[in-house]
């Protein structure tokens, strides 16, 4: 028993990659449950596994009395002063006890308890591997849906991106190797639950860490992100070396950086805008594709009107506004976009709303 015992530990010790001396606590600590049950669930009975051999062993701790009144719990000082002969009464001694059908009991017990040990471990150490990567980019392969969640292998385990969190109309197919933003784990009953998206913008950030070195290595720093998941991404990024483009370096030399994220995006739209401390420009940057040449801002209220030409005036605003408001919670600015003839028109009437004041005054006068 004790070297089939040993080979056990030893060999799921190495392929389940939990420590022998794990193994060996748990397994005593069941052993114990069970002999003492055997015992009428006597407390005074203890139980070691040699870490070396595996032998198992079965003890009573038993206070040593003159006389015997419970002789499950104490034995009298005449019976052990051979054995024991530094013992006193009041003291306690432990006493081997032989069990000669314990094997049969070990080996069942043994069995069950490494097993689930096994499952408990595994649960375990998954929980910790991934809890440390959460804020990361993982890939994993689609495994299968059900009830519009798919779940993705990670090779040790698997992964849940419910459909929700994919990108608008993405399908993905039982195979297909997919990237995800790892927003949580959970532990549950049932062991930890890894919680993938796409749609995060924390996604686009990691993209970016992983192909842009400027960004990993910091000299460049994305200083905020809107993001309209499948559609469009403005990313505000600034340089902390006025000797490295921020925006060239995200752009990457003929645009492979950021087509390689956009491809991944399966061709959501990215705006790279260059942060300024000065709202006008910083507005006017974040209104990409529009071109704009005049804003006006109230600084206390955070607000700013927006002057654009004609012809800018829908790309400013965007396709059922999006682009507008993808700048309003980029620049965390409220943005009001007017056109150049309109605004002439508002000036014209606050014009002749002026010359009618004076008209008025001068004929009281």
């Amino acid at each position: 028993m004790s070297k089939e015992l040993c080979f056990v530990i030893d060999q799921i010790s190495r392929e389940k990659g939990i420590s022998r001396d794990a193994l060996l606590s748990v397994l005593e600590s069941a052993l114990l449950s069970a002999v003492r049950k055997r015992f009428g669930e006597r407390t005074n009975v203890t139980l070691r596994i040699n870490p070396k051999t595996c032998d198992i062993s079965v003890f009573e701790i038993k206070q040593v009395v003159e006389k015997v009144s419970n002789k499950d719990e104490e034995i009298s000082i005449d019976e052990i002063k051979n054995l024991f002969p530094d013992r006193k009464i009041g003291g306690t001694v432990e006493i081997q006890i032989p069990l000669h059908d314990f094997g049969r009991i070990a080996a069942q017990t043994a069995k069950q308890v490494i097993f689930q040990k096994v499952k408990e471990a595994e649960r375990d150490i998954i929980y910790n591997e991934y809890k440390d990567k959460v804020g990361q980019i993982i890939s994993g392969t689609v495994l299968r849906k059900e009830k519009g969640t798919y779940y993705i292998n990670l090779a040790k385990t698997e992964a849940v991106l419910p459909q929700r969190e994919t990108l608008p109309n993405e399908i993905l197919k039982r195979g297909d190797i997919v990237k995800a933003y790892l927003s949580e784990v959970r532990q549950t009953s049932k062991g930890p639950v890894i919680l993938l998206t796409r749609t995060d913008p924390n996604f686009i950030i990691s993209l970016f860490k992983m192909e842009v070195p400027e960004i990993h290595d910091g000299v460049v720093n994305i200083k905020n992100i809107a993001r309209e998941p499948g559609d469009r991404t403005k990313i505000a990024v600034y340089s902390k070396d006025p000797s490295v483009d921020a925006v060239g370096a995200c752009v990457g030399m003929k645009g492979t950086r950021v087509q390689s994220i956009v491809r991944e995006l399966r061709g959501e739209r990215i705006d790279i805008i260059p942060w300024n401390e000065d709202p006008r420009i910083f507005i006017a940057k974040a209104l990409t594709p529009a071109v704009i040449d005049r804003i006006g801002i109230n600084e206390e209220e955070k607000t700013a009107m927006v002057i654009a030409d004609d012809q800018q005036l829908s790309l400013a605003i965007g396709k059922r506004g999006q682009n507008i408001k993808l700048a309003t919670k980029l620049t965390g600015w409220d943005i009001e976009v007017i056109s150049e003839s309109e605004y002439s028109k508002i000036k014209m009437e606050e014009a002749d709303k002026s010359f009618d004041e004076a008209v008025r005054r001068e004929s009281k006068e």
